[in-house]
């Protein structure tokens, strides 16, 4: 496949960098001492120049491109991007944007700009941060199969039930699959006999219900309700959707913003969130509102030490669990080696879902474990596939040993593997590999 991405940002160069090694990458970058170091760190092609331009696109090679990504900061630039890109080839277009209403008006029409597909920011990342916030001690959770399927990724603390046990011991569900257990130094495929230790992370697959009850058994004194305290610092737009989200789902967050403006315009779009207008570094209020009873605090403020301090100031006061946006990605790990909890990047989670675009056998739905260490995917079965008319202890044997088969949905319904389960074409599986197995198993899904 011939991908161009446009902009060679921390997003642009997450895409490239994933997919320079099975795909025919061209990179178009206005920056030239960018375009240089790319060129040597991934050894992918790079043009100078600006995305919008014809003669930019036409050098690198947009007539013979399967897929243009604009990734670039500004939600314009890539939407004029998209539809030059459409003027002059049938390549698959894919737009990166921050704003909403531009989501919105593509959504209504589905061909809007030129744009085949449009990811937007800011609402992934909100979505990314309630699903956290709507399942204890989770650290990372993302839906498959529209919802009949979860993923989750859990950190083993000292206290835990489930520390120092067998998977075989902690595997009470039904309907859930051990798919890994990660350290810091690699990655573990479980079996009934593999132990769990503290600092394990472990990545489960299976129903919402069973995954919840799991959760429930790696912290049991976490439980996180619509009485539940969250409380949001900062009235961004990030901040702004998971308000939004979490009064969806019967939550009542309270949101500390600044901007007197901003606070009396999001009092009255959040009928359901208690907006207070504050300094949210203001030690004195924060104790006179007892922000330190909260369950989870989430910042969204637009800057990473704020955040951070945000998070820390939170802990201090007695906040459980703490939640921050991360707007550079390679800080993530920073921040939860300090005390953050957990650290969501906006522009990771907008790569994993263009990712699923580029993988081999159409993938449904990918999600990213733990800075591309290893991936959940989710792909329909077809004739083609090794998965096809075979039980699964059989077709295991053609892939790598790190696959796991998490779940199977069939018609809308789980199906839980076992080792005699045979995979029918149509059927959706849930899997989890490694990162650097990728290319070869997505070439036999």
């Amino acid at each position: 496949m011939r991908v161009i991405i446009i902009g060679a940002g921390q997003v642009g160069e997450s895409i490239a960098a994933d997919l320079a090694d099975a795909h025919d990458v061209v990179v178009v970058e206005q920056d030239p001492e960018v375009c240089d170091e790319l060129t040597y760190r991934l050894d992918v092609l790079t043009v100078n120049g600006d995305g919008t331009s014809v003669s930019t696109l036409e050098e690198a090679g947009v007539e013979n491109a399967d897929m243009v990504v604009a990734s670039t900061d500004d939600d314009e630039t890539n939407i004029v991007a998209c539809s030059t890109v459409k003027a002059t080839s049938d390549a698959f277009t894919i737009a990166r944007i921050k704003n909403t209403e531009y989501l919105h008006t593509w959504e209504r029409s589905g061909t809007a700009f030129g744009i085949d597909f449009m990811v937007c920011t800011n609402l992934l990342a909100a979505e990314s941060i309630v699903r956290v916030i709507g399942l204890p001690a989770a650290r990372d959770v993302d839906p498959f199969a529209e919802g009949t399927v979860q993923m989750a990724e859990f950190e083993v603390v000292a206290d835990s039930p489930i520390a120092d046990q067998t998977v075989r011991e902690a595997d009470r569900f039904e309907s859930l699959t051990f798919a890994a257990l990660l350290s810091d130094d690699e990655v573990v495929i479980p079996r009934g006999e593999t132990r769990i230790e503290v600092g394990d992370r472990v990545v489960v697959i299976g129903s919402p219900e069973s995954v919840r009850a799991f959760a429930a058994d790696v912290a049991p004194a976490e439980s996180i309700g619509k009485d539940e305290d969250v409380v949001i610092v900062g009235g961004s737009e990030v901040g702004y959707h998971i308000a939004r989200l979490l009064g969806e789902r019967g939550f009542s967050p309270r949101l500390i913003e600044n901007d007197p403006e901003r606070a009396r315009a999001l009092a009255e779009e959040l009928p359901r969130t208690v907006v207070l207008e504050s300094d949210a570094t203001d030690v004195g209020f924060l104790e006179r509102e007892h922000v330190g009873e909260a369950d989870v605090l989430v910042s969204t403020l637009d800057s990473d030490e704020k955040n951070l301090l945000s998070c820390l100031l939170g802990k201090r006061l007695g906040v459980e669990r703490t939640v921050a946006v991360v707007d550079q990605t390679a800080y993530v790990g920073l921040f939860e080696t300090v005390g953050v909890d957990i650290g969501v990047s906006p522009r990771a989670v907008v790569a994993e879902e263009i990712t699923r675009f580029t993988r081999e056998g159409g993938a449904e739905n990918v999600a990213i474990i733990e800075s591309d260490r290893a991936e959940v995917m989710e792909v329909e079965v077809d004739e083609e596939s090794a998965l096809a008319h075979r039980p699964i202890s059989e077709s295991i044997q053609d892939f790598p040993d790190c696959l796991v088969i998490g779940a199977i949905t069939r018609d809308g319904e789980l199906v839980v593997p076992r080792g005699d389960t045979v995979i029918e074409p149509g059927d959706h599986v849930v899997v989890f590999f490694e990162s650097g197995v990728a290319d070869s198993v997505t070439a036999k899904l």
